[in-house]
């Protein structure tokens, strides 16, 4: 088990305390946003209220995504000028639909600091900085995985369904995108114990790379991006669900078995057959060994037809979704023997937009026998990079009394720590960079 914490979060120290002290008093808060992580520059204005009837809003929520397609892939270059060519337009837009609440500005700023490629990062940092020194309003620093975690408790906050956001803590967070794979114990606001984790690469890089290898020339064509994944679940189900055909193994035998299809190929899945077979129940994810099979097989047959592309297409996700959902199950299962057993997955980032892997996952632990382990996907706006969820997040930070230091600095990787995941809360001798994990 690994651990992810934002850091440099605090106990209001700085000159901004005082000020927020005072807007946590407020009936209303109000939060501007920013996200810049990786190619999405994105701003969002958020408010809450706490009044008798409890109530939130999202009165700005826009996101632009830097051209990469002549890259094939995020070129670091061209995500930054995108950021600096877009985010400082955003602010200007959102600060037009200001709410009026007594005030011209917000109670305070929310904005990314990790993971994520730093420039890219430093850009919307530094920016939020600025304008949290120009308002003298707190800053408050959010761990965008974290973020992806609490995406389900934004959207129960919007519908107003209950006084409460839900799901309650502690569920399970699967949070799967182009650049992670977490499996999460989400036990309390600030304590999250990472289960599961990638050892090689993502399993959003894994589709979008199965993708370019399995979609014929025109397919990609028309893409006319770098995100296939999308294209290839199309591809593979042009129908929807109505070309699933999709039947959960009973089994772990029956769900590693070889499979060999009608033009004589077969796909293995991940970790079901190592040198010493200890890997095979492992808590852990890999896809690298499954992108490189599928590659052979393409190398192999260069005229494969549309029927054989379509079939390697389902057959290289059925297996990766499967893969999620074994590990998965095994954290239910060790759970609920521990006493601790959660009622809720909930399942974010990119490729959670996926239909075919909300099938997967919901048919899957069913035959596991976890049917009353409720499922939610957030909507598919609020699956990729956002800064609607950084806001949430910084909201359920802030009315908790976490702030930023104006001297923090952006984190490029998830720092792993010992077998939790919590914000530590500094000792007043300590200094805001010690801080910093």
């Amino acid at each position: 088990m690994l651990a992810l914490r934002p850091g440099c979060l605090r106990r209001p120290a700085f000159p901004f305390a005082r000020a927020a002290r005072f807007a946590q008093s407020r009936a209303n808060l109000l939060t501007l946003a920013i996200e810049t992580s990786c190619d999405d520059t994105s701003v969002a204005i958020l408010q809450k209220s706490n009044d008798a009837v409890r109530q939130t809003q999202i009165h700005f929520h826009q996101k632009v995504t830097a051209n990469n397609s002549a890259h094939g892939g995020i070129h670091p270059i061209v995500s930054l000028e995108s950021h600096q060519e877009n985010l400082a337009a955003l602010i200007s837009k959102a600060l037009d639909v200001l709410p009026d609440t007594g005030s011209s500005k917000p109670d305070f700023i929310s904005v990314t600091r990790g993971p994520g490629m730093r420039s890219s990062l430093t850009t919307g940092l530094d920016t939020a900085k600025g304008l949290a020194v120009a308002w003298q309003i707190p800053l408050v620093g959010i761990n965008h995985m974290q973020a992806h975690a609490l995406t389900s408790r934004l959207v129960s906050a919007l519908s107003g369904s209950s006084s409460n956001a839900a799901p309650a803590f502690p569920f399970l967070s699967l949070l799967v995108s182009g650049g992670h794979t977490l499996l999460v114990h989400s036990k309390t606001l600030c304590n999250h114990a990472i289960l599961a984790t990638t050892t090689d690469i993502a399993i959003g890089d894994y589709i979008d790379k199965t993708a370019r290898l399995v979609l014929p020339p025109d397919v990609l064509q028309e893409g006319g991006g770098i995100m296939y994944g999308r294209h290839l679940e199309r591809f593979a189900f042009p129908n929807g669900s109505a070309d699933y055909n999709y039947a959960a193994p009973n089994s772990r035998a029956e769900e590693i078995a070889r499979k060999t299809t009608k033009w004589g190929w077969a796909l293995v899945p991940p970790l079901a057959e190592t040198r010493s077979g200890s890997k095979s129940k492992a808590m852990e994810f890999t896809f690298s060994g499954l992108g490189s099979a599928v590659k052979r097989i393409c190398e192999e047959k260069k005229k494969m037809g549309a029927e054989e592309r379509i079939e390697l297409a389902s057959e290289s996700m059925r297996l990766a979704f499967e893969h999620l959902a074994s590990r998965v199950g095994w954290a239910l299962r060790d759970l609920k023997a521990k006493g601790s057993g959660v009622g809720t997955l909930v399942v974010s980032g990119g490729v959670a937009s996926n239909a075919y892997l909300r099938t997967v996952l919901d048919s899957f632990l069913t035959a596991r026998g976890f049917q009353n382990v409720k499922l939610t996907f957030p909507p598919v706006e609020l699956c990729t990079d956002n800064a609607a969820m950084i806001a949430w997040t910084g909201m359920e930070m802030y009315e908790n009394g976490w702030e930023s230091s104006l001297r923090c600095r952006a984190l490029r990787k998830v720092l792993l720590l010992g077998h939790v995941i919590r914000v530590k809360k500094p000792s007043k001798k300590t200094n805001a960079d010690s801080e910093m994990v």
